[in-house]
């Protein structure tokens, strides 16, 4: 299972971004997709996660992250609003297949004050 993200980019204070990763490579849904992120010299920490019937975020990105997947269960978004500096951060795609888990390549994620 390969995943590839992308949406990274740019952005003011306030704005807004959409990531999106895809995972190919296997004919079966992923039991869970997850975006985290990471910040220089902090660890990596989930942002949020979606599985069939579950869905949850950070704290401190509640109300302004929303976690989606498409109807073949194996693409993920984050669509993200109110952009802050502290939302800065490569972004990574997560995801769960089984006893196995995958990790994509990160997106660079920068938001300007």
């Amino acid at each position: 299972v390969q995943l590839q993200a992308s949406g990274g980019g740019l952005v003011q204070a306030g704005g807004s971004l959409r990531l999106s990763c895809i995972a190919s490579g296997t004919t079966y849904s992923m039991d869970a997709m997850a975006w985290y992120r990471q910040a220089p010299g902090k660890q990596r920490e989930m942002v949020a996660i979606r599985t069939e019937t579950h869905t949850d975020y950070k704290d401190s990105v509640k109300g302004r992250f929303t976690i989606s997947r498409d109807g073949d269960g194996n693409t993920v978004y984050l669509q993200m609003t109110n952009l802050q500096a502290e939302d800065t951060a490569v972004y990574y795609c997560h995801a769960w297949l089984g006893p196995r888990n995958y990790w994509g390549q990160g997106t660079q994620v920068t938001v300007s004050s």
